[in-house]
């Protein structure tokens, strides 16, 4: 029996890899789904398939870093749908390298994709969330939110930050019903992946939907209870001692 039916939730970056296989398990529990990113192209191919699959969807090109525009995408999920559930924060940016070379460019476009798109969506969350007496936010962290790997200096601080940010909307949430809880993958083959030569993209890697499994159940939690941090990884991969 599927376990999220009459629920709505919206997945930043939900147009492929992680993004796209939790959307695609949550729709599978029931959920109607949101998906929203920047690439109209991608996101019309994943629409196409949660039709396929006769799954409720809606798609909404926007970039998670412009304050308007998460504002709208909420509007036009609240419209389309008349509830928010869950809010899935996915999308995510990589960049760096060694920190002495490292360009203030490249570190503002990290940290507004990785920890200011998630805090816009939370922000717009929280004010459905809280009317309609309670929720659930799933951040998706990092390992690298606890074990760094040099020239990372973005990315890790970012992820750093996005789990601070896990820590106080669950406990703002608290009094008003609402969840939030922060999932760190390790190795996961996406599209950046395929195809690379790089050392770290040789190691042992779990699929996206192995992944999505973590996120859904999660997602189907009691809604008086909480996975608060939860880290998946491939049994193979590097971790404890890491560097």
């Amino acid at each position: 029996m599927p376990q999220l039916i009459g629920k709505v939730a919206l997945i930043t970056g939900g147009n492929k890899g992680i993004g796209k296989a939790v959307a695609l398990g949550l729709a599978a529990e029931g959920a109607s789904v949101a998906l929203v990113a920047r690439n109209e192209k991608d996101l019309e191919r994943t629409r196409a398939d949660c039709v396929a699959r006769c799954f409720n969807v809606l798609t909404v090109t926007a970039d998670v870093t412009d304050e308007r525009q998460v504002q709208t995408a909420f509007a036009k999920t609240i419209e389309r749908f008349g509830r928010l559930d869950i809010l899935v924060n996915n999308a995510g940016a990589f960049d760096g390298g060694p920190l002495d070379e490292l360009s203030l460019e490249a570190w503002e476009k990290v940290l507004a994709v990785n920890l200011t798109g998630p805090f816009l969506c939370t922000r717009e969350a929280f004010r459905i969330m809280k009317k309609q007496g309670g929720g659930r936010i799933i951040n998706i962290g990092s390992i690298s939110a606890q074990r760094v790997r040099p020239h990372s200096a973005p990315y890790s601080a970012s992820k750093h930050g996005l789990w601070g940010l896990t820590q106080v909307t669950a406990l703002e949430g608290r009094p008003f019903g609402i969840s939030c809880g922060c999932l760190h993958p390790g190795n996961t083959m996406v599209e950046r992946r395929q195809g690379s030569d790089k050392t770290e993209d040789q190691e042992p890697m779990m699929t996206a939907e192995e992944l999505a499994q973590a996120a859904v159940c999660m997602a189907t939690l009691p809604a008086h209870v909480n996975m608060l941090e939860a880290i998946v990884l491939p049994v193979g991969q590097l971790y404890v001692g890491r560097g």
